[in-house]
């Protein structure tokens, strides 16, 4: 899979593991169609990958991606943003315009 992810969206990706993850628990990053940048995310920390999730390790965090999220993440870097007018992931897309995903810091589970 053609994506990657910036320090920043690691650290959050890792916090999150750290504060809601068992062992083994995974980050699942469901991106569908939507948004200004083409697309919008649903991201919790999971046990176990869902149903036809693919497990992707990108420097020892495990992303469970569900097959639309493959296919949208091709050529997408993920980046995350703390400032004080904007919270979220920012989804650098070579296809389009740049646009953070709002529902990152409320869709965690």
């Amino acid at each position: 899979m053609n994506f990657s992810i910036t320090p920043a969206a690691e650290k959050f990706m890792r916090l999150m593991l750290r504060a809601d993850g068992a062992p083994g628990s995974g980050f699942r990053l469901a991106v569908s169609p939507g948004g200004c940048s083409g697309l919008s995310a649903e991201i919790s920390v999971k046990a176990e990958p869902g149903p036809g999730d693919a497990v992707v390790e990108r420097n020892g965090v495990r992303l469970f991606l569900p097959a639309e999220s493959r296919l949208l993440l091709n050529g997408v870097t993920i980046d995350f943003a703390d400032t004080p007018s904007q919270t979220g992931f920012v989804f650098h897309n070579t296809n389009g315009p740049s646009c953070s995903s709002n529902r990152a810091a409320t869709a965690v589970q």
